[in-house]
């Protein structure tokens, strides 16, 4: 099973701002659909909690959310209290390739445990304000294999990249 992890980034490492994506960008959530669709996705309780309620469950996706809190209840989503476990779900079903998807904390353990082998970045090209940021990556550990500009327009305040990277071995 590939572990992949996808985010949208400020080129100063914001990822979000109280609660919220810092940004407006339709295409990019597009993209966030259509390469997550049909796969486990997860994320942290938070992060969850950021989703519209219209919209929690992500649909079309097994999601699970990684919690300490022993009695959360996420109705539609699966509950676990580590990332491994979340993991380990994922695995069992024979999943291809699961996705974690947020937030800050999530990112950075993942990262750290050197648990994800894919990342699919939407770099923003702006520094945006933020009190979430997305973890650094060290450039040696990572090898790009796709790179798709999408300029400004009148629905995107700013240009943005689809970038793919894959874990160097």
């Amino acid at each position: 099973m590939i572990v992949s992890a996808i985010a949208a980034v400020a080129q100063n490492g914001t990822i979000g701002n109280k609660g919220d994506l810092p940004w407006h960008l339709p295409d990019d959530l597009k993209y966030f659909q259509r390469i997550t669709k049909d796969h486990h996705v997860i994320t942290g309780r938070k992060n969850y909690e950021s989703i519209p309620a219209k919209y929690r469950p992500l649909k079309d996706r097994v999601n699970i959310v990684v919690t300490r809190n022993r009695g959360y209840v996420a109705p539609g989503a699966l509950v676990v209290d580590s990332l491994n476990a979340g993991l380990e779900i994922a695995h069992l079903a024979n999943e291809s390739e699961a996705f974690i998807i947020g937030g800050g904390q999530i990112y950075r353990e993942a990262l750290t445990m050197r648990l994800v082998d894919r990342l699919y970045l939407t770099v923003v090209h702006a520094d945006v304000q933020g009190d979430t940021h997305f973890p650094k990556l060290d450039g040696d550990e990572w090898e790009e294999l796709e790179r798709k500009r999408h300029e400004a327009d009148e629905r995107h305040a700013h240009a943005f990249s689809f970038v793919v990277l894959e874990r160097a071995h």
